[in-house]
């Protein structure tokens, strides 16, 4: 699932050739694998490598803006070789075995022999087949997919309504993976624009956007949440139950003398991972005290307070 370029160095598709420059920059220092030794950070060097590399040059940017990721595959005198009339090309229809063709004389010869170039020739080893018989491919179409936290997690079969031509919905049923990442992009092959005459269609891109959840909090893989712990669990040490992204719970032991904002790790509960080690799981404690207390609660405190020399201002 191809990551789109301006995604990855967070700037918008207008943006200037100084703005790309200046988030690349940014983006590079953060993520150095020298500098930051997060297992993930050296894939997005990678990424941002190759974003800026297709953004920073002017007419590669306008090749990727036109085809896409594809843009690799078309010929940077495209538009040249398919023109008529461009740069002396002069056309003419002759038999052929799957019926006419039509073949561009380059204008460096008087005929359509050995200076001819086939326009089938051309756009099949292009486009495909279907560009050969005289069409040309429809455009990749790319369209928001927007997931829950747990519909992210386990993924499976989802149903999918978009406008189509002319505002006319349309139905898809989209294999979602397990554990897909906010950004990531589902393919629905030749679900996008039609292509015309005998050529295919483009392909649907569905961009994944994981909707913010109430509880969780995602970071790549890595999963965050919030979990409530009373001062004496916090003080005493327990073990205390941790929602899953998945719809379970989760056990994590709370050490002895723990305060709000102490995270602890639940190595692989976090988003699935089907092509390396799944994500983590971060509970992050906040010590919670009761709202009102009973009579004997309010002995208790007042007694601790008595007694304890603990003061959490002083300087150590």
């Amino acid at each position: 699932m191809a990551r789109d370029f301006y995604e990855v160095l967070g700037v918008s598709r207008t943006a200037s050739q100084d703005e790309i420059q200046q988030a690349y920059r940014t983006l590079a220092r953060k993520n150095h694998p020298d500098v930051n030794k997060d297992p993930g950070a050296e894939e997005r060097f990678k990424d941002l490598n190759e974003a800026y590399s297709a953004l920073s040059d002017p007419k590669t940017r306008a090749r990727y803006d036109r085809f896409g990721e594809d843009f690799r595959k078309i010929p940077e005198d495209f538009d040249e070789r398919v023109a008529a009339g461009a740069g002396g090309f002069r056309a003419r229809r002759t038999a052929g075995a799957g019926g006419p063709r039509v073949r561009y004389a380059t204008g460096f010869g008087d005929d359509f022999g050995a200076d001819g170039v086939d326009i089938e020739d051309l756009l099949g080893s292009i486009f495909g087949a279907g560009a050969a018989r005289g069409g040309v491919p429809g455009a990749d179409q790319e369209a928001e997919l927007p997931l829950t936290v747990e519909e992210a997690f386990k993924g499976g079969r989802r149903a999918v309504t978009l406008a189509g031509p002319a505002g006319q919905p349309r139905r898809y049923e989209v294999n979602v993976p397990p554990g897909v990442t906010d950004g990531q992009r589902i393919r629905l092959a030749g679900e996008g624009g039609r292509g015309s005459g005998d050529a295919p269609g483009g392909d649907l891109y569905l961009r994944v956007r994981v909707q913010p959840h109430p509880q969780f909090r995602l970071d790549g893989r890595d999963v965050h949440v919030q979990v409530p712990v009373t001062p004496w669990e916090a003080a005493l040490g327990a073990t205390v139950p941790v929602p899953t992204p998945g719809g379970g719970t989760a056990k994590v032991t709370v050490p002895a003398g723990s305060s709000s904002g102490r995270r602890l790790r639940l190595r692989g509960e976090g988003m699935p991972n089907p092509r390396g080690a799944d994500g983590d799981l971060y509970a992050e404690l906040r010590v919670v005290v009761p709202p009102t207390l009973g009579e004997r609660e309010r002995e208790l405190f007042e007694e601790l307070a008595a007694t304890s020399s603990f003061d959490p201002r002083r300087t150590r």
